[in-house]
């Protein structure tokens, strides 16, 4: 399977820019999700490795083969979208051949085979001789999956494929999708603008904004640790906290802390923006070492039942994500008053947007 190198790609529309002179590879055998949000240029970064969209200058590689400016199919690629193309006159098993069928190289075992296997990976099988119009549409999408996994195309590209699905079938699929990355081997580009998809599924993440991407790596390295604002800011739910405090004599000064804390080396007199994700601060009921004062203004319940405040603190606002429950001896309601820790090893430092340095000194 080949890799995926973009040289210097940009895309231009008019006046718009897309996609701004991007350089990147895509390693071979990996799933890479493009996620930003919508109008960042990531579907037409997509549409540009496809074959759908030509760029106004740069050049596109698979392995050491230039492709720029070839058509969709003489690339070797399939092809997955928000909207899959199925065939209602056929069943689900005749809808996933049709491509094979026209592929002379391939006698009748071959085609049964590889069928076989993608109906067993998707777990298709029981609907195997449906018709497409009495499928959901999760299950739809599962087909189109199948349709372009069983040609075994060296690259397969995803749309938003899971966008027009209602919740649970939108689980089921993430899953399969997974399933399939695992198991078929293949170099796989998947776009979206759901990070919990894109954390679930890549092998790495390109994190895009205004036709760049701003930052590529591991899911976990991504959301720990951002490169810029925007990262912190978009990755997690909520996304971190941004506070604006002041460095004076090698000392930070803020509302979080209840003393001046170290400012890493190298940072100058003047202003730092501090970046917090909301389950790195501890809340408790009383004072102690290391805690400020704070009120809450507001309480609610997120997803797997942890508690999200938002706390007033010396004129800002901060939210904490806490887990585990009610606090022991907090009174759980709008006015009253918490303590909050905020512990520096927790903290990120950005300057005009970008990090500066992990942790304090």
């Amino acid at each position: 399977m080949p890799d995926i190198r973009l040289d210097a790609i940009t895309r231009r529309f008019g006046q718009q820019v897309a996609v701004d002179n991007l350089s990147m590879t895509f390693d071979e055998w990996t799933v890479t999700c493009l996620l930003g949000p919508s109008g960042c240029g990531k579907t037409t970064l997509m549409r540009m490795i496809a074959g759908l969209e030509t760029p106004t200058s740069g050049r596109i590689f698979f392995g050491e083969r230039e492709v720029t400016h070839l058509p969709p199919r003489k690339r070797n690629i399939g092809m997955v979208f928000q909207y899959p193309v199925m065939y209602p006159t056929l069943t689900v098993r005749e809808n996933i051949a049709l491509p094979l069928d026209n592929n002379a190289g391939l006698d009748a075992k071959t085609c049964q085979a590889r069928i076989d296997e993608v109906l067993n990976i998707l777990q298709l099988g029981a609907v195997a001789n449906r018709y497409i119009d009495q499928l959901d549409a999760g299950t739809r999408q599962k087909v189109a999956v199948a349709r372009a996994v069983a040609r075994q195309t060296d690259i397969i590209l995803f749309d938003e494929p899971t966008t027009n699905v209602e919740v649970n079938a939108k689980l089921q699929l993430v899953r399969a999708f997974k399933e399939v990355a695992q198991r078929m081997r293949q170099t796989i580009i998947y776009v979206t603008h759901d990070q919990t998809e894109a954390m679930t599924l890549a092998d790495q993440i390109a994190l895009m904004r205004s036709g760049a991407i701003v930052q590529c790596d591991k899911p976990r390295a991504l959301y720990n640790h951002p490169t810029t604002e925007f990262g912190g800011w978009f990755l997690g739910s909520p996304g971190m906290n941004f506070i604006t405090a002041a460095v004076k004599g090698g000392r930070i000064e803020a509302p979080l802390f209840p003393a001046p804390i170290a400012a890493p080396s190298g940072i100058a007199e003047g202003e730092i923006t501090l970046g917090l994700r909301p389950e790195a601060l501890r809340l408790q009921a009383a004072p102690g070492a290391g805690t400020v004062p704070a009120v809450i203004e507001d309480i609610s319940i997120t997803i797997g039942g942890r508690y999200l405040f938002r706390l007033g603190i010396g004129g800002i606002s901060v939210k904490v994500k806490h887990a585990g429950g009610a606090v022991s001896g907090l009174e759980m309601r709008r006015g009253a008053t918490a303590h909050l820790e905020c512990p520096p090893a927790q903290i990120a430092f950005f300057l005009k947007g970008q990090r500066v340095a992990a942790a304090a000194g």
